[in-house]
């Protein structure tokens, strides 16, 4: 019975010598499976970009819901923005810098 084992292990090393060799064979030519990021590389993103973005999935992958729901709120947002100054969020006074002696700078 060691005999069948020690001749299986020989046989298994030699096996993975052949392939390391590159001798079984190649491997098939991969392809590009993500979808299509057509995000401006420069320049500032329009709700319409964050509208389109859609991401691979990976082995554990992400909630899907949650992803498009922030993307959908930060498209609005730019939507806001982009309107004007109707918009635009009031300038809270209490939220600017003041000097050591608390005066607003």
């Amino acid at each position: 019975m060691t005999w069948f084992f020690a001749i299986l292990i020989v046989l298994a090393m030699g096996g993975v010598a052949v392939v390391a060799s590159g001798r079984g064979g190649s491997l098939p030519e991969a392809y590009d499976d993500r979808p299509d990021v057509r995000i401006p590389a420069d320049g500032p993103l329009s709700s319409d970009d964050v509208r389109g973005v859609r991401f691979s999935l990976g082995l554990r992958g992400y909630r899907m819901s949650e992803v498009d729901a922030l993307l959908e709120r930060l498209a609005t947002q730019l939507d806001e923005q982009a309107a004007g100054p109707a918009g635009a969020p009031a300038e809270d006074p209490a939220a600017r810098p003041t000097r050591g002696d608390g005066d607003p700078t």
